[in-house]
């Protein structure tokens, strides 16, 4: 089956955006980003609408992670360290590395019983440009629990406010401190410090998140082998509240990192290096 040039190009600048340590920079052909406006985002779901559109989005979510895993476009292979949540009664952050469209629907499908268990939500952090997109995506990125990113300062202000309020009443915020996904890349790249912030400012632990992959015998449309995921939770930490916020924020990104870094090698059998 022949591979997908636009897949392959992606490779590429993965591959040269590792050599050249920019681990933060989109490798899609994604369009330009419109700004968000503080007015354009209901982010606590306050208006009747949202409250609808939310759960009929969730409801349509929902089957269309159901046949992702029936037709094995999506592949969990194993699920580990899932009781490492079983005794936050706060709410909390997951980190988790990003590398695929469909990674955060892996995450919904192996915490669905969780989340019926503890009627907590269950938030996704998303970058300013996916909320603005067309289509059934589009639905599920304005809709499903989501928390976009804004360069709007006032908006800005509102994402802030949610995820304090999110975090404060017992809810669970999905955030990928890599920042941007790069496609099928089984590396842990260095982290983005906003994570870590909010739970240092909130006093919530951070439960890290790395899914590692193989290789299964199907593969994709673009003609790569489909991944078998083994999603590893990890357990949680939690900020030091002797330091101040930058101090606190930091020790948290270097413990998630070396955390990620570890699983990474121990699945793969080698060190972890980034190319020069």
């Amino acid at each position: 089956m022949e591979k997908s040039k636009e897949r392959l190009e992606v490779l590429n600048r993965i591959n040269e955006f590792e050599k050249e340590k920019k681990f933060d920079i989109d490798v899609e052909n994604d369009l330009p980003a419109k700004p968000l406006e503080a007015n354009e985002v209901d982010y606590l779901n306050k208006k009747l609408t949202s409250k609808i559109n939310t759960k009929i989005a969730n409801y349509i979510a929902r089957k269309f992670i159901d046949k992702l895993i029936k037709n094995e476009d999506v592949i969990i292979k194993e699920v580990l360290g899932l009781d490492n949540l079983s005794n936050l009664d706060t709410g909390f952050i997951i980190t988790c590395n990003h590398f695929n469209p469909y990674d955060n629907f892996a995450l919904h499908e192996v915490l669905k019983t969780y989340l019926k268990k503890t009627k907590k939500r269950f938030y996704k952090v998303i970058k300013e440009g996916n909320y603005s997109f067309k289509g059934l995506y589009g639905y599920f990125f304005r809709h499903c629990n989501t928390l976009p990113l804004s360069s709007n300062y006032n908006t800005m202000k509102n994402f802030n406010h949610a995820i304090d309020t999110i975090l404060k009443r017992g809810d669970i915020v999905l955030i990928y401190p890599e920042q941007a996904m790069w496609w099928n890349y089984r590396k842990p790249r260095p982290l983005k410090a906003g994570a870590f912030r909010y739970a240092s400012k909130t006093n919530v632990p951070i439960v890290p998140c790395f899914i590692t992959m193989s290789d299964s015998t199907n593969y994709d449309k673009d003609g790569f082998k489909i991944q078998e995921y083994t999603v590893n939770f990890l357990k949680p930490i939690f900020p030091d509240t002797s330091l101040n916020l930058k101090d606190s924020s930091e020790k948290l990104s270097l413990q998630n990192y070396q955390m990620w870094k570890e699983v990474y090698e121990e699945t793969y059998k080698i060190p972890l290096t980034y190319e020069e």
